[in-house]
């Protein structure tokens, strides 16, 4: 590869491609002082005995996240199978059909539970999807400009703070109150209640529906924070008038990980689909009108509308929704119901033992928790119960909250009462009837449609997992090579340790003393971070890119305020950014002002300065992504931090693209001020499907006062920090384990290889491809970064192929297509990455190029415009075997149209998905028997 490029080592064409200015001293190794690498039973044996040093209990804290059992045929053949973990995002939906059907039943899950009309394809977590509820109220409800928001004293203390965190950028007030004395006077735009409330307590359905009306009397909305498993037993939110519910599905099968990663939801009522944040999956047709999938109504995301988006999210927690659908699919209505009436039962049993040794309940109704008075006492009976490997919850001095969760047995409910010092009660001492309001028990059916009475055998659940992943085109097939996206492969190691106990089997708000290995870890990767960034400090709390990107935009504007400059408010963005960008510094309170392109694809030095010039004393700070977003080292890096801080702004780097600098250059000491880096790109967390992801955030000593904190765990962040940015206090701790054994197992010499092979590998394409479909944009000595863009648009002008020909053509020959149309539209951006050899490089290659000479017999009229191998791709086996075939190729040259096909092939399941026609016609859940029966 080397010599295809004409340099004789790694280290001689990094040198030629990453700028002077900004280049490490790497010729004699790599300058990182992050620990030597391991071996892999070295790593995994450093790594169990941090592990050992966590502390399991039964965990009945509650507080959003509670004790669940995964079903072992979803954890051995989901979360632990790469065919579910190495898949990217559905934006090629031909080939992501699995995935997509079980979103679309885990939409189906929440807006059925939740009586309301559509729900999405998941959020990050509970806290935040509360904070985008919040948001959307603001966005639906008119004429209120100076309304507030007002929060029931009951919702999940984390949620409020995240709340806060959002809304005070925003400059929207937030108001937490007693909702059981009304909502109080004054402008309001929405009012959010948890349902059951944080300390258990249910009100009657009458109460609810009279504070609905109240809220929608004044020209409100109203969000119900509402529990899954609950809404079995009790009525859906949408039935006594909540407009948005919102939630996370972690009891569905998820383990608790310390926190994440958990599926957020929102479901909203008819009326607000194009309000939705996040994705939508919905049902379309494909090519020969046959029911498909796809992500629908994508022109209100970030990545579309960019500061106008619903939204910063650019990303889900696929792999947890899949989990969560999966256990409702197997369990089934029936299932699901006998899990909440054992986990109500338990509950049950422990206020009878409590009421029967005459200790007072706060609350008489409740789901799954409760609230116990015990003046002064409070203290002396968790600690009993932690003598008995059983973790409680504290409200003071005086009050002790126990939660219930399906793995909670009438031993832990022995041991709870023994804590108490009472005892469990038989007999007429038993309750008889449910513990919750008699007129809130439900009533409306769910989960009818047939997907969720079909698999309750074992058997049965792994031929529907195998069926669904035999759809999908993952990296356990081949490469992805999805520019902007770095989808390496995640190593079988650096996975393991995800589903031991001693990490998945952790609360999030379980004493400190529980957790010491985790908290090392943490340490360790924080300190990693730090130092391979060039950075002082980090927060690993964001549980996505989008919501680093907030937190390092909020730090910026604290630090701003904090030195009385709380007007600085405009933020930089370059023509080429990422949609997430715009989206999150409007979700900061900036203003975006958007810098030039110049011919080359750099930043328009010209138009910056011209930019700093006109908002010199509000410019708050520029972001900007490096390398490029069009795939290239500029040269002017350097410059552009130094005109942006003689104009009193900080420098944002996005570290979207880290994969190319990591062991070569260091954004901390070029001239960034914070950066936020995704792990789920350069260290390794698999994409999931499209999530989970880890966004940590990186800042200079002078913005480390201003990284997220957390309300109840002070080892999450500074005191002075701006709130939480997620609900868990280190986000989605669960994955942590992968990048802190990805980094032990390179150590400093393999992650700087990595680096430079990553480079290697984009520039062998780029110099293969090149000659067949021209790079748009190179940098020094004529070479890329770690991605390339091919120009199609020429091709698209003379002969009509399509970039989206190319890349639905690319399927048919066994591959996942590049990046299509982003930065720039008509364009392919490629991104092999490190993990790909040379043979699957050159299996791409040869496609692309053979893909080629396709487009020119349709240049020379061979094939029609209209009817040729590119614009039917892809072609499925249904095609293959029509009766009649009038199509101007051949059947061989449509589905084997190389040699290495036909040794391997790859069908897809559907045609060419009519994506206009899905929006047209939105469905977004599975039909009911009934439905099917009436079609």
């Amino acid at each position: 590869m080397l010599a295809a490029l004409g340099y004789d080592s790694l280290t001689a064409l990094a040198t030629a491609a990453v700028p002077d200015s900004i280049r490490l001293p790497f010729e004699d190794g790599a300058p990182l002082a992050v620990p030597p690498a391991l071996s892999e039973d070295e790593v995994l044996a450093e790594i169990r005995a941090l592990s050992s040093r966590n502390t399991v209990r039964q965990q009945m804290i509650g507080l959003g996240y509670y004790e669940t059992a995964t079903p072992g045929v979803i954890l051995r053949k989901v979360l632990e199978n790469p065919g579910w973990y190495t898949a990217y995002t559905p934006y090629q939906p031909e080939i992501s059909q699995g995935r997509l059907e079980v979103l679309l039943a885990f939409q189906t899950v929440v807006s059925d539970l939740m009586g309301l009309a559509i729900a999405n394809a998941s959020l990050l977590d509970e806290g935040t999807a509360v904070a985008e509820a919040v948001t959307l109220m603001r966005r639906s409800v008119r004429g209120m400009p100076d309304a507030r928001v007002v929060l029931d004293a009951d919702c999940l203390p984390q949620t409020v703070e995240v709340v806060r965190t959002r809304c005070e950028a925003l400059g929207i007030d937030v108001e937490v109150a007693d909702l059981t004395a009304g909502i109080p006077d004054g402008e309001v735009f929405g009012v959010v209640v948890q349902y059951p409330g944080a300390s258990g307590r249910l009100r009657s359905r009458a109460d609810y529906a009279a504070l609905a009306d109240a809220a929608h009397e004044r020209g409100a909305m109203i969000t119900a924070a509402a529990d899954l498993l609950a809404c079995t037993l009790i009525e859906a939110p949408g039935s006594w008038g909540a407009d948005i519910a919102v939630g996370s599905a972690q009891r569905f099968g998820v383990p608790l990980g310390f926190g994440g990663p958990h599926a957020g939801f929102v479901a909203v009522r008819a009326g607000l689909e194009r309000a939705l944040p996040g994705r939508l999956v919905g049902l379309s047709v494909d090519s020969a009108g046959r029911p498909a999938y796809r992500l629908a109504l994508q022109t209100r995301e970030q990545h579309i509308r960019r500061e106008k988006a619903t939204s910063n999210i650019c990303t889900a927690q696929v792999l947890l929704a899949v989990i969560a659908a999966l256990y409702a699919i197997y369990h089934g209505p029936e299932g699901l119901t006998a899990i909440a009436r054992q986990v109500h039962g338990r509950a049950k049993a422990i206020a009878d033992g409590l009421r029967h040794a005459g200790i007072r309940l706060v609350h008489d109704h409740f789901f799954d928790t409760l609230l116990v008075s015990v003046p002064g006492r409070a203290s002396t009976v968790v600690a009993n119960a932690r003598r008995a490997d059983i973790n409680l919850g504290q409200d003071g001095p005086d009050r002790v909250r126990i939660a219930c969760g399906e793995t909670t047995t009438f031993a832990h409910v022995a041991a709870v009462l023994a804590a108490f010092g009472a005892v469990p009660v038989t007999g007429d001492d038993v309750t008889v009837g449910d513990l919750y309001p008699e007129d809130l028990g439900r009533t409306t059916p769910f989960l009818t449609a047939s997907v969720f009475h079909e698999h309750r055998s074992e058997t049965a659940m792994l031929r529907y997992v195998r069926k669904l992943a035999n759809k999908d085109y993952a990296l356990d097939r081949g490469m992805i090579p999805l520019g902007s996206c770095t989808m390496k492969l995640n190593a079988t190691t650096e996975m393991e340790p995800i589903t031991w106990p001693r990490f998945g089997a952790i609360h999030p708000f379980a004493p400190a003393e529980d957790w010491p290995g985790y908290l090392t870890l943490i340490r360790d990767l924080e300190y990693w971070l730090a130092e391979l960034t060039g950075y002082d400090r980090v927060s690993l709390q964001p549980n996505a890119g989008s919501q680093g990107e907030l937190a390092g935009l909020l730090a910026i504007r604290a630090f701003h305020k904090a030195n009385g400059h709380a007007e600085r408010d405009v933020c930089l963005i370059p023509a080429s950014a990422h949609g997430t960008n715009a989206a999150s510094a409007v979700m900061a309170g900036m203003r975006v002002v958007v810098v030039a392109a110049n011919d080359a694809g750099e930043v328009d030095l010209d138009d910056l300065r011209a930019k700093i010039d006109a908002h010199r004393e509000r410019l708050a700070a520029i972001m900007v992504t490096y390398p490029s977003t069009h795939g290239v080292f500029e040269d002017g890096i350097r410059e552009l931090c130094d005109l942006v801080h003689s104009a009193g702004g900080q420098v944002y780097i996005d570290g979207a693209n880290f994969n190319a600098l990591l062991g070569l250059a260091k954004p901390g000491e070029f001239g960034g001020d914070v950066s936020h880096l995704n792990l789920h790109k350069t260290f390794c967390i698999p994409h999931g499907g499209g999530g989970p992801g880890v966004g940590p955030v990186a800042v200079k000593a002078h913005l480390a006062p201003y990284l997220p904190n957390h309300p109840l765990v002070a080892e999450a962040g500074p005191a002075t920090g701006v709130g939480p940015i997620s609900a868990a206090p280190f986000g989605s701790a669960g994955i942590l384990p992968i990048p802190w054994a990805y980094i032990r197992l390179m150590g400093p010499d393999g992650l700087l290889r990595a680096t430079q092979v990553a480079i290697l590998a984009a520039n062998y394409v780029a110099a293969r491809l090149g000659k067949h479909f021209p790079v748009l944009y190179t940098g020094r000595n004529g070479l890329v970064a770690h991605e390339c863009i091919l120009d199609l648009r020429p091709i698209t002008k003379a002969t009509g192929v399509t970039v989206d020909d190319v890349a639905k053509r690319l399927i048919d020959y066994g591959f996942h297509a590049p990046t299509v149309s982003f930065p720039v539209a008509g364009t392919l951006m490629v991104e092999p990455t490190e993990s790909e050899d040379l043979g699957e490089l050159d299996r791409f290659c040869d496609a692309m190029i053979a893909i080629a000479g396709e487009i020119d017999r349709v240049a020379a009229g061979e094939w029609p415009a209209d009817d040729n191998p590119l614009r039917n791709a892809p072609h499925t086996a249904d095609v293959l075997a029509a009766a009649e075939w009038t199509r101007p190729y051949s059947r061989e040259e449509a589905v084997f149209p190389n040699p290495a096909v036909r040794a391997d092939k790859y069908w897809p399941p559907v045609g060419r998905i009519d994506g206009a026609y899905g929006d047209r016609n939105l469905v977004c859940s599975c039909p009911s028997v009934e439905e099917l029966a009436a079609d």
